[in-house]
This record gives structure tokens, sequence and C-alpha cells, in this order.
């Protein structure tokens, strides 16, 4: 079967986790190419949820070969609590797990780093997660980084752990912040490193060696293209390439390793933390969308803005990924309304933009175009057969399909697996849909 890769096609959130864990019966194995532990990937298995941060989520399938790679970044301490989190819900196979030798390490110096820049900033704060991920993927680019590889010479270990500290302990003294123990950190990792050392391989090689031998991958991303930190809403993003691209340096996979994108697309628009958001709705719809949809962070609780579908956005999004396919997630949230709109256009000083524009200060003054259109009474809940959708959903599926010029290869109405509908003349070829049957969703 085909290698497909699955990311957002907007700011994060848009129910990734469920669309990888659904998926990856038709995959041997899915691979993590970027980020880190701020990533909040949510998963229902019969009523019963789980959040994934930095572990990929196709763990919950026994069989499935999981791949962290050399793109994201980790905390040890949080990755190790993740598996010991996740043995609590299921029986998990932690021989399943790969981590990169190349994965640069997430340190407590870097989350007291991030805290300290983001209070600094005030009001024009990013608003990350301070866990640390940004200050790691700058020690990566700096060369000063520590990778997961130097966890099995703990000799290198403590000599970079002491350069980092002796450095980073300057800038703390200087701004009359408290010093960090290079030692205790020493210690602290030293201690991770037994319990890592059975997951950390080449996973470039890996990856090579299972392609070849005709196995599949699924590529999973995190937080969004619209999060990339080159082709998002610079300065409002993430520290990594969410896009398609960053699967070919997070993994060591090559482009011709890859068939296909799959965008995960929701039916509206959310945002968290700060930055431009053209079609945010302040009123109590926003705040209906919002309830319904329990919009808060699945790694923060912060509450997700929410606003109106946004055509422009997804387009752009589905241009620089190459998606010709997207899985519509959430349209049950807008079950019930008597109207919904759709930006399909901005204007800027009175002129219409021909595309999506990422610069913050241009994004911040757009002025959105809206259509109006009817919503749809009989709900699209739990909906298993396209033919039971109502009419007026279709209609607007149609309209965003039109709009941002990809097809959707499945909907999903509901949390739980078996609530997702595909359509086969979209995903034949792509997917194994023989052993998507297998395990429950409903096909139109």
């Amino acid at each position: 079967m085909a290698n497909v890769v699955v990311l957002g096609t907007q700011w994060g959130d848009e129910g990734k986790g469920k669309i990888v864990d659904l998926l990856t019966p038709s995959f041997d194995i899915v691979a993590r190419y970027q980020g880190g532990h701020n990533a909040g990937h949510t998963v229902y298995v019969k009523g019963k949820k789980i959040v994934l941060h930095v572990i990929p989520s196709g763990i919950l399938h026994p069989k499935t070969l999981c791949i962290i790679g050399n793109g994201v970044v980790l905390d040890p301490k949080a990755f190790l609590d993740e598996i010991d989190a996740l043995k609590k819900f299921a029986a998990i196979d932690e021989t399943n797990i790969v981590v990169s030798n190349h994965a640069h390490l997430i340190l407590p110096y870097h989350g007291f780093f991030e805290k300290f820049c983001e209070d600094r900033l005030g009001e024009r704060k990013i608003g990350t997660t301070c866990r640390g991920i940004g200050p790691a993927y700058e020690d990566k680019v700096a060369r000063r980084g520590i990778r997961a590889g130097d966890l099995l010479n703990l000799d290198v270990l403590k000599d970079k752990i002491a350069k980092n500290v002796e450095e980073r302990n300057d800038f703390f003294s200087r701004h009359g912040l408290p010093e960090v123990d290079a030692r205790r950190i020493f210690e602290d990792y030293a201690g991770y490193a037994a319990a890592m050392k059975p997951h950390i391989q080449d996973v470039a090689l890996l990856l090579d060696e299972r392609i070849l031998a005709g196995q599949s991958v699924l590529f999973e991303g995190a937080q969004g293209a619209l999060l990339d930190i080159d082709h998002g809403t610079y300065p409002f993003v993430t520290s990594s390439n969410s896009t398609a691209g960053g699967v070919c340096t997070g993994l060591g996979v090559g482009p011709t390793n890859i068939d296909a994108v799959l965008g995960v697309t929701k039916a509206y628009t959310t945002r968290v933390g700060s930055g431009a958001f053209p079609t945010e709705i302040f009123d109590e719809v926003g705040r209906k969308i919002a309830q319904r949809g329990d919009e808060f962070g699945a790694t923060t609780g912060r509450p997700r803005r929410c606003g109106w579908f946004d055509a422009v956005a997804v387009a752009y999004a589905c241009r620089v990924n190459g998606i010709e396919r997207v899985a519509i997630t959430k349209p049950d949230v807008l079950d019930g309304f008597e109207e919904l709109q759709v930006c399909t256009g901005y204007t800027y000083k009175g002129s219409k933009l021909r595309s999506f524009p990422t610069e913050a200060w241009i994004l911040d003054k757009v002025v959105p175009e809206y259509r109006r259109v009817p919503g749809w009474k009989s709900p699209v809940h739990s909906q298993k057969e396209f033919g039971a959708l109502p009419q007026e959903f279709k209609d607007y599926l149609l309209l965003l399909e039109d709009l941002i010029e990809a097809q959707a290869g499945l909907i999903s109405t509901g949390v739980e697996r078996d609530e997702t509908i595909f359509r086969d003349d979209s995903l034949n070829g792509l997917l194994d849909m023989e052993a998507l049957r297998r395990n429950a969703p409903s096909h139109g």
C-alpha cells in the first residue's frame, strides 16, 4: 500500500489523533516527524479518552511500529511518563516504540528559558506551552543540542550538559533568575538513559529497510500547516516544519517515498494562543461552538478561539502540502445552526488578495468575505452512511471541496472510531480498505 502523510490544514487541533488511530490498520508503521510534547492528539476507544503527546497515535494497535523521528524534540521524562500512563489504559507493546538517535532532547533549562521569554513579551507573547520545545530547537540550530544518541554514552552526555548549563546559568544570573544544577540534571538524565536505551535506533536506516521490504508508513504530523515555522503565520507559529516537507528532514525519508498527503480539516476553525484569526467569532455563536466542540487544549486545557471555516487559509495549506484529499472533522458540532458562514476571500486596504498572506501584520488587518449558507436541522452526529447525511450538509461539504480544491475522502461524525464515513472512490489505492472495514467504520 501507499505511504501517506497525515497533517492538519489549519492552526492545529483539527482532530489528527482520531484520524491517525483510525487509519493505522492500513499501515505497518506510524512515524511522527516533528514537534514535541506540546502536541495533544486525542483518541477515543469505546468511550475511553486517551491523549497522546509525543508517542505516535498508532500505539493503540498492537502490531504497529511507532517511530519518533529526528525532527521531534523529546523530553525523556515526559516520554517515559507517557508510556506509563498509556499502560493504565491499554496493553501496549513498548518494544514497538522507536526513537531516533538524532532526536534532540529537551532539558529543564529549556522550559525555564522559554517561560522567561514569554513573560518578557507581555501582550506580544506567542502563546507557547512553555515546555521547552522552542529553545530545544534553538539549541539544535545553534549546534549545541544534546541528542537521544548521547544518552548511550554517559561521558559525552555529562560533558555536553556541563557546557550547556554553564552558558545558560550565565544568562540566568544576569537576569536575576535561579541557576540550574548541572550535576542534578546529569544524574536525572543518566537515569532516563537506562530506560531509553532499548528504544533508541537509527530511524532513517530502519525506515529505509522497512520500506524496501514493502512495508507501508503513515507519517504523522503535529500542530497544523498554518503553524509551520516557514510557511505558517510567523512569528505566531511552532518551532518546526509541520508541513509535508518536514517528513523528509524529520525522518530521513526521501520525497519519492511519499505517495500522498491527507489533510485533516475541521468543519470550522479554531486557534489556540496569540496571532491573527480573520474569521474569529466573538459573540454567543462562537461560545456555543466552543462548548459543543469541547474546544479546550488537550495538552494545556486552554480554551480555543473559534471561528467560521476559512477556505482561503485551508486552500493555502492544501497548496503548500500538495493535498488532494482531506478528512473533514467535527461537522456534527454545527448540527442545528440555522445559518453558517464560510470565508471565501480576503480584502486588504480595499483590494482583494489573491492568496493567503502569512505576514502577521497583513493577516491581522484583512477583511474576510463570507458566503452565507443554510445549516442542517437533521443531525450529522453519529451518522455512518453518506446517504443518511442531510442534504444541507452535503451542499456545505461540496462548497468546501470547491473552495479548497480537494476532495473529502472521509467524514468524522463523532469521536469514536466507528463514527466515520469513508468515501471509497477517493481513498482506493491509498488505504487498505479491507483492513479498515474489519475495524468497524462505515462507507458511503
